[in-house]
Parts: structure tokens; C-alpha cells; sequence
């Protein structure tokens, strides 16, 4: 945790001062061990980065004065697509999305997603915030992506994906594409990309996505686990400056 993510509900009424409990609690008496008087990085989450200072510390509670004077990291200059993954995989992927500082994640289904992911309890709403929540505090992030969920293949495509990318370049992941990601240097612009599930979209998804907005490309000649696309995508750019 390189960040204390701090929630409106911990500041005290009119004031400028939080009072911290539950894990964040732990981590800063167990890991950080700071003294009366010494600054924490802090961020509002949804809002400003900046410090605090403690003014008393507990077994119970930490008290921290709190500055917040810099703006949130820059965004990621691109979207992503994704065929809904295994959920244990999926947990390691919104860490890594919001690491990188996604706007948004859009999660789709796919021939090769398995009927059963989309019955998986960590695509509850708390589960999504503590996976993302994890990433943000691991790069000091206080703005959260912004995860949609679309069960339907062909509708998200058809109907909504040209809406997403507006006048983004679209890029759909695909082993059987002539040009790479490198090749056509997807990072110089701000774009949406799709990844597929393991397996790869099929010959059909891409050719519907291809025929509506979509350009495809591969990440190289190696089979990738979604993780690992996700990633390689990801670092292809840096986030927006």
C-alpha cells in the first residue's frame, strides 16, 4: 500500500481531519509505524492526493490532519474490451487495470466464456471495488475505473461499441492478424482494444467487430494468458498526460 485511500465518511464533520480504522489501520501501525507529527501520503478517493499528518495514533484509531493539494494521476489513454475471464484470473486483472489507471473496462461475453463466470460472486460490486481498490493503493491512485458489464456479444458490438469508441481508433486482438500492435503503433493516440478470452475471439466475433469499427491486431507470435494480453496492451502507452 504506497497510498492511504481515505472515503468522505472517514473525515469528521466540517473539518479536515480523518479518523482511520479497519485494514488501513493495520497496515499503518504494522508497516508504516509512523510517529506523532509525520506525514502520510493520503488521497480522497474519487478526489485529490496530498498528505496527512498524525496527530494521534491507537490500537483502535489514527488521527490525521489532511492536506489534499494534488491532482490524481493521469488517466490511461486506453479503454478496454475484455471477454469476461476466469474469475480468479479476473481479480488479477482489475489490480493490473487499475494500476495502469483505466478509465473505463468494459466486460463482455464471448463464445469461449464459460456460462457459469457470469454467475460468480466476485462480480459483486464490493468485489470489483476491493480488487480496484487494491491496484489503486498499490499505485496511488484515487480515481476509479469505471467497470461495465455486457452479457450479449453481437448487441454490445452492434449497438454500443462504435458509441464507446466515438472517434477513437477500436483494436481487436487477434493471432491471425497481419499487423502487430507495434506495427501500427496503437499507443501514438488515444484508442479502445479488445481482448478476447482464452482461446481468442472466434472467427465470427472478430469479423463482426472487424465489419463494424474494429481493426485487428496480434500481440506477437506466443499464446498469451488474458493477464499477460492485458497486460502487454496496457504497456504498450503510458497513461495521458
Amino acid at each position: 500500500m504506497n497510498i492511504i485511500l481515505l472515503k468522505t465518511q472517514d473525515f469528521l464533520s466540517d473539518s479536515n481531519t480523518a479518523h482511520i480504522r479497519d485494514y488501513r489501520l493495520t497496515h499503518i501501525l504494522k508497516v508504516l509505524n509512523p510517529t506523532i507529527g509525520e506525514s502520510l501520503k493520503v488521497g480522497l478517493l474519487g478526489g485529490d492526493c496530498g498528505h496527512g499528518i498524525v496527530e494521534s495514533i491507537d490500537s483502535q484509531v489514527v488521527r490525521l490532519k489532511v492536506v489534499l493539494n494534488q491532482s490524481a494521476p493521469p488517466r490511461h489513454q486506453f479503454d478496454i474490451v475484455l471477454a469476461l475471464p476466469r474469475p480468479k484470473m479476473l481479480r488479477r486483472i482489475l489490480r493490473t487495470i487499475a494500476e495502469y489507471g483505466v478509465k473505463n473496462l468494459h466486460l463482455i461475453n464471448s463464445a469461449r466464456v464459460e456460462k457459469s463466470y457470469w454467475q460468480s460472486p466476485l462480480l459483486q460490486p464490493e468485489k470489483i471495488q476491493e480488487s480496484l481498490v487494491a491496484g489503486m493503493e498499490r499505485s496511488k491512485d484515487t480515481l476509479m475505473t469505471n467497470v461495465q458489464f455486457y452479457p450479449r456479444f453481437r448487441p454490445f458490438v452492434e449497438d454500443q461499441l462504435p458509441h464507446l469508441c466515438g472517434s477513437r481508433s477500436c483494436w481487436i486482438t487477434d493471432m491471425g492478424a497481419e499487423n502487430s500492435a507495434i506495427d501500427l503503433n496503437i499507443a501514438s493516440k488515444p484508442s479502445v482494444v479488445m481482448i478476447g478470452p482464452e482461446g481468442g475471439f472466434v472467427p465470427f466475433e472478430v469479423d463482426l467487430a472487424t465489419a463494424k469499427i474494429a481493426s485487428p491486431i496480434h500481440l506477437g507470435t506466443r499464446v498469451l494468458s488474458v493477464d499477460t494480453a492485458v497486460t502487454t496492451v496496457l504497456a504498450q502507452a503510458l497513461p495521458s498526460i
